[in-house]
């Protein structure tokens, strides 16, 4: 087994398949106890989890490895990713663990692990993790009442749903409001309907029944052309979509068009410089996103500051650099004011409160962004070698740069979640990112296509 179990966003893998079966997740469990809680006599740790079916297998093992050392649990069921982060420095845990592969399908699983602050590890804590998992050595374990309990904990979804809505002015109201949510069948088809009903919304709710295999299926933030097409047909004011962990989120207007997490950077950055409120005048995006956005943003009076893909990193950016604002074009946004991760539920209601301030619907704010035309394309791959021992297609990249130089970007990279490799072209005419893009994805297709 390599000794490497960390990827961009956590432990992720093919449920009951190494690294996430059972016996894994419970040395993991165990792992992470001794590294984050080793000072401390009496740790509590929370565990929260999307819907997969999976996913109960994997919170008993992890709640067993836990309580084996001594730990106390707090099982908080079905929750949000960002809810986990909230709820865990909440409660005053010790770390918290999140059992989700977000929008991957549902068999696939994953396990991601949030310190006391409700921040993720940073890269140092994670290699010690994998250092004791892999050398746990011979320990004695705890026995008699020094053994952890484990408690479901009731209140878990009110109180990141009441959390949640105090991230809004106190005159906020939806009232009359009609808003079409598709929640993915995933872990927000409890919270989101539950915040906006609160705040007066009247909820027209799709894919809200999980049944432990339906979660990203056909619907969710990774489907705009579904919630296009609810908003479209129910009347509403604007659609509102999570992916199956709920730290993204895409936006629909009332026509039926798309805003992905470029667009709603845009609004929500604008929005901040005007009332002088963006730190240092300035909003962390990835190398994904559109240049549109920097041009929007510097013409506003404000920078874009670019990270790797991740929202790891613009979360890193954000803390080093002491800003409030963040995101990913997937939809991940960080309004760091509240939340210490991406928090699809929260982003929604910052946008949300600044049409209410503005009296502008979605398909007025959103014409301030103007994109550059982009292709992405998402090749399946049986292994991830580097591109570069390919010839012809480094040939075919030099040649796409060349063409587009001074006026357009090249990016390939491999996902840090699935065997696929990303390409990102960027430019002024269309038709000609889709000439390149086609001559590229068939030398990845020839080279490393499964």
């Amino acid at each position: 087994m390599s000794q490497k179990l960390f990827g961009t966003d956590g432990v992720r893998g093919i449920a009951n398949t190494e690294p996430i079966t059972v016996g894994s997740a419970l040395r993991l469990a165990q792992a992470a106890v001794r590294v984050l809680a080793k000072e401390e006599s009496c740790p509590t740790v929370l565990v929260g989890r999307d819907t997969r079916a999976s996913g109960e297998m994997l919170e008993s093992a992890i709640s067993a490895g836990l309580a084996s050392l001594g730990v106390h649990v707090l099982l908080a069921g079905i929750i949000p990713t960002p809810a986990a982060a909230y709820l865990t420095a909440r409660y005053g845990a010790s770390f918290g663990i999140m059992i989700s592969a977000s929008h991957n399908p549902f068999q696939d699983n994953g396990i991601k692990l949030f310190g006391a602050t409700g921040y993720k590890l940073a890269d140092e804590s994670e290699r010690a993790i994998e250092a004791e998992y892999f050398h746990p050595g011979n320990r004695q374990l705890p026995i008699g009442r020094s053994i952890g309990r484990i408690r479901r904990i009731q209140e878990a979804t009110e109180d990141y749903v009441t959390f949640a809505a105090s991230t809004v002015p106190k005159d906020f109201s939806l009232s009359g409001v009609k808003i079409a949510v598709d929640m993915a069948n995933g872990a927000a088809y409890q919270t989101t309907p539950m915040a906006l009903t609160m705040l007066g919304a009247a909820v027209d709710m799709r894919f809200g029944a999980p049944d432990g295999f339906n979660i990203n299926v056909d619907c969710g933030s990774t489907h705009p052309t579904t919630l296009s097409r609810l908003v479209r047909e129910s009347g509403a004011a604007f659609g509102i979509a999570h992916d199956g962990d709920a730290d993204r989120l895409l936006l629909c207007d009332e026509l039926g068009f798309a805003l992905d997490g470029d667009d709603l950077l845009a609004i929500a950055a604008t929005d901040l410089l005007g009332r002088d409120q963006l730190n240092k005048n300035t909003v962390v995006s990835t190398i994904m996103s559109n240049f549109g956005l920097d041009h929007v943003v510097q013409r506003h009076g404000g920078k874009v500051v670019r990270t790797e893909v991740g929202d790891r990193f613009v979360m890193d950016a954000l803390v080093q650099r002491q800003l409030n604002l963040g995101g990913e074009q997937s939809g991940h946004i960080i309004f760091r004011d509240f939340t210490t991760t991406g928090d699809g539920l929260v982003a929604a209601l910052q946008i949300i409160a600044i049409m209410l301030r503005t009296g502008k619907p979605l398909s007025e704010l959103r014409q301030i962004l103007k994109k550059f035309p982009q292709v992405l394309c998402n090749v399946v791959v049986k292994e991830k070698k580097p591109f570069e021992q390919f010839d012809l297609l480094t040939v075919r990249l030099r040649e796409a740069e060349s063409r587009l130089d001074g006026k357009g970007r090249v990016l390939l990279r491999y996902s840090g979640t699935e065997l696929k490799a990303r390409l990102l072209l960027e430019g002024q005419d269309a038709d000609e990112l889709h000439q390149l893009a086609e001559a590229i994805v068939e030398q990845l297709v020839k080279n490393l296509g499964p």
